[in-house]
């Protein structure tokens, strides 16, 4: 769950907005992930339990954004437009 406390958050802040203000395509996002996951696992080191800790945690931050994000978007522009079908009703 990406809610920690928010005087946590201000160590990161500074950092990420400026690893996001680079990034310019899908390729660059995809390379800073994979790159943040390789970093972490060399840190904590390259165990079964630690990969999967890190695949989890980035699952997690996927249904996370789609069901704050993405999934709202989604309900706006099918409200909008209409739905594709009587199925999606």
């Amino acid at each position: 769950m990406p809610y920690i406390a928010k005087k946590e958050r201000v160590k990161f802040e500074k950092p990420i907005q400026e690893l996001a203000d680079n990034i310019e395509t899908d390729g660059d996002l995809n390379y800073c992930i994979s790159l943040l996951m390789h970093k972490i696992l060399e840190k904590r080191g390259v165990r079964y339990q630690n990969m999967n800790n890190i695949m989890g945690a980035i699952d997690c931050a996927k249904m996370e954004f789609y069901r704050t994000v993405a999934s709202p978007y989604e309900d706006e522009k099918k409200t909008e437009n209409g739905s594709v079908s009587e199925l999606d009703k």
